[in-house]
């Protein structure tokens, strides 16, 4: 327990060192309007870079890549032929929790394009 105690402080004396450290030694960054306008192959830009984006787009993007993951995580399992009962257990409950989001999302309108 001691030594976990004194790594602890340890650890939080030497990031605060470094924190510090880094701080002082810093260049502070003047704010300039060069530096913050968008540079577009060396002429001025002609209109804003914030421009609207559809919240659709991203929420497709999100689910996408949610329920890729989920799939090539459950690749490996058909190969597994010698899986026990806790095994199947556990996959199956993996596949109703997947079953289940995708559902969710379908309810609540998440999958439907709006225009």
């Amino acid at each position: 327990m001691m030594v976990l105690l004194m790594v602890l402080v340890f650890s939080l004396l030497l990031s605060s060192i470094i924190l510090f450290v880094g701080g002082v030694i810093s260049k502070k960054l003047e704010v300039e309007k060069e530096k913050g306008s968008v540079y577009e192959c060396g002429f001025e830009s002609s209109k804003s870079a914030r421009v609207p984006f559809s919240l659709q787009f991203f929420m497709v993007g999100v689910i996408f890549l949610i329920f890729d993951v989920e799939i090539v995580l459950m690749m490996p399992v058909p190969l597994g032929a010698w899986l026990s009962g806790g095994e199947v257990l556990w996959f199956s409950f993996f596949v109703f929790l997947l079953l289940f989001g995708l559902f969710f999302e379908w309810w609540n309108g998440a999958l439907e394009w709006k225009v």
